[in-house]
């Protein structure tokens, strides 16, 4: 026991914590608020609190559980929705009303509930760290992997099959010269530890997301890393919702970190009735949700951030590939720099503590795609994170966005004037990146087309050529540019409104497969060919321009995927005859000249 000695907001000081470690959890004053050791000097004790310390005075005590802040992991996780230190709001709420009592503690997985275990080993076998003993059915969608925890291995001495809660043994490994470890459906583990795994994979396949944008020219890989900064306004939550929805990711983790609290509500009222495109199933099955709000306590999104990827990495442990959002880290950078300044720490640029950028690096090296321990089963998961930053004005200059793009592979540049032109998603094609895209290619070649990296760099060179050309046109106007010029605004603007844009609401556009990605693609690029053949012979841009053609390549992004490969065909077929009439009537009248 320690005794309070001061407080000061979110920070508090506590004497007579002789023994204490860092990252200890502490119970605060007589309402017990939970709270975490930061940093310790001989016997003080300065920490962190996960709650309001409004109304808690000197002298109150201090009690030290001598355990680092953990998370419950088992089955249950699954269509849940948590607070920052993992607390269910919805026993929550049954328990304390509308609002969040101080100091009440639960259980974030339900004690009560039992789950049909089947065993995947017998008893004799011989099992090692991540080796699964048995499965549960969690959801309809997703099957739940009991592994041997972490540092356990022996012989099976005991096994059973049957309904357990999660706090029931339902195997016994046996080691030499240690007691027998009881194996349960639940276990624990400490948030700011990274878990363990066999082996890490370069990043070699990509995060197939559906957004034309994103997977034609700033694709993310399995177990990559994302930044999307943007203005408010912009679409962040939207694209971070679609990406939820449609990535081939099985499990979805979303974390709301200090969002303001109608954000927050629409993301908890929506996901619920999200529909799984893929399963037809509720989103839910397959998420779990971890709500922080900016009226809660500052130092709550720094452990909502550490619970989130703790629980990823459980899920990635059992071998599925795990999507986690998190909206957004600046909210987390915004509570660390407050708890600084509390602590009286050098301050560094803009008042960020001078370590924000190495626990930004700590937070997005937990993303990866790896072998699974034991290793050997070719049992492979990943976790790609995508963190939505939310700069003050859109300045990505500013430290949080700086020190986010040094760690992320890939940058999602949301844009203002895009967003307020209606074109979504609002990711600006000459401002954002991805240091992923050269290790794709290969996948792209091989599950894709042999031509899609070209197609992607063709389509690229002509948006750059469009901003160069844009420039002389705001000087003399479109008339005065040659024709192969103005052709090349014509394929712009048709790569631009008929392939970028994309509804996030409209139920065929919603979604693109690599396929279907390919084929308009190279429906676009084949008529800015064929235009540029038809100018040399000296057709008119006009005329290129009143091709029926044109209006049905800007129709394929509602085309179904099922009917899109017939489709597709009867386009091309329909680009050469129309260019091929174009020609033959031009040569016509040359003649006739």
């Amino acid at each position: 026991m320690g005794v309070l000695e001061k407080i000061s907001g979110p920070v508090v000081v506590a004497s007579g914590m002789r023994g204490a470690k860092m990252y200890d959890v502490v119970k605060v004053g007589t309402e017990k608020l939970i709270g975490e050791i930061i940093r310790l000097e001989g016997d003080r004790a300065f920490i962190q609190v996960y709650e309001d310390t409004g109304g808690i005075r000197p002298g109150e005590p201090v009690e030290n559980t001598g355990e680092p802040l953990s998370v419950e992991l088992g089955p249950g996780l699954l269509t849940s929705i948590y607070d920052g230190i993992q607390r269910p709001l919805v026993v929550v709420m049954n328990e304390s009303g509308a609002f969040i009592r101080r100091g009440i503690v639960t259980n974030a997985l339900e004690r009560g509930k039992k789950w049909a275990f089947v065993p995947k080993v017998r008893k004799g076998d011989r099992v090692v760290p991540g080796a699964i003993v048995g499965t549960v059915k969690e959801t309809d969608v997703i099957t739940h992997k009991v592994m041997v925890p972490p540092g356990v291995s022996g012989e099976v001495s005991d096994i059973k099959a049957g309904s357990f809660t999660v706090e029931e043994t339902v195997c016994t490994i046996k080691s030499a010269g240690s007691k027998p470890c009881e194996v349960k459906l639940m276990q624990r583990w400490r948030v700011r530890k990274g878990r363990p795994y066999a082996k890490r994979f370069p990043p070699d396949t990509p995060l197939v997301t559906g957004q034309r944008v994103l997977d034609t020219f700033f694709p993310i890989a399995k177990g990559g890393t994302a930044a999307i900064p943007g203005p408010f306004g912009s679409g962040k939550t939207v694209t971070q919702q679609a990406l939820a929805k449609w990535s081939d990711a099985q499990i979805v983790v979303y974390i709301g970190c200090g969002e303001r609290g109608n954000e927050m509500t629409e993301v908890l009222t929506e996901f619920p009735r999200l529909e799984d495109p893929k399963t037809k199933k509720p989103l839910m099955q397959r998420t779990v949700l971890i709500a922080n709000t900016s009226n809660m306590p500052v130092a709550a999104r720094e452990a909502s951030i550490y619970t989130g990827i703790t629980i990823a990495e459980y899920y990635r442990d059992m071998g599925y590939d795990v999507s986690l959002m998190a909206d957004s880290t600046s909210r987390w950078a915004e509570a660390m720099r407050e708890i600084s300044g509390r602590l009286e720490e050098m301050p560094g640029e803009e008042g960020y503590p001078a370590y924000l950028a190495r626990r930004l690096a700590e937070f997005y090296e937990r993303a990866g795609r790896v072998e699974c321990l034991p290793g050997g089963e070719d049992r492979v998961g990943s976790i790609s994170v995508i963190g939505a930053v939310s700069p003050p004005g859109g300045d990505i200059s500013e430290p949080v966005s700086q020190n986010t793009l040094r760690v992320t592979k890939v940058f999602w540049a949301l844009d203002a004037s895009l967003a307020h032109r209606r074109h979504f998603p609002a990711i600006h094609w000459l401002k954002s990146y991805s240091l992923y895209a050269d290790s794709l290619d290969e996948w792209y070649r091989e599950n894709v087309s042999k031509d899609w990296p070209e197609l992607r760099l063709k389509a690229m060179a002509l948006l750059q050529k469009e901003a160069e050309l844009q420039e002389i046109v705001q000087l003399v106007g479109p008339d005065a540019l040659p024709e192969k010029e103005r052709a090349v605004l014509r394929a712009t603007r048709m790569i631009r409104e008929d392939y970028l844009q994309q509804s996030a609401f409209h139920e065929v556009d919603t979604y693109s497969s690599m396929k279907k990605q390919f084929g308009m693609l190279k429906a676009i690029l084949s008529f800015y060919g064929k235009s540029i053949e038809a100018i040399d012979e000296g057709v008119q841009l006009k005329r290129i321009q009143e091709l029926p053609v044109g209006a049905e390549i800007s129709r394929l992004k509602e085309v179904p995927e099922a009917e899109f490969e017939k489709k597709i065909g009867a386009v091309a077929k329909q680009t050469e005859a129309e260019f091929g009439k174009l020609l033959s009537d031009a040569h016509k009248a040359g003649v006739v000249s």
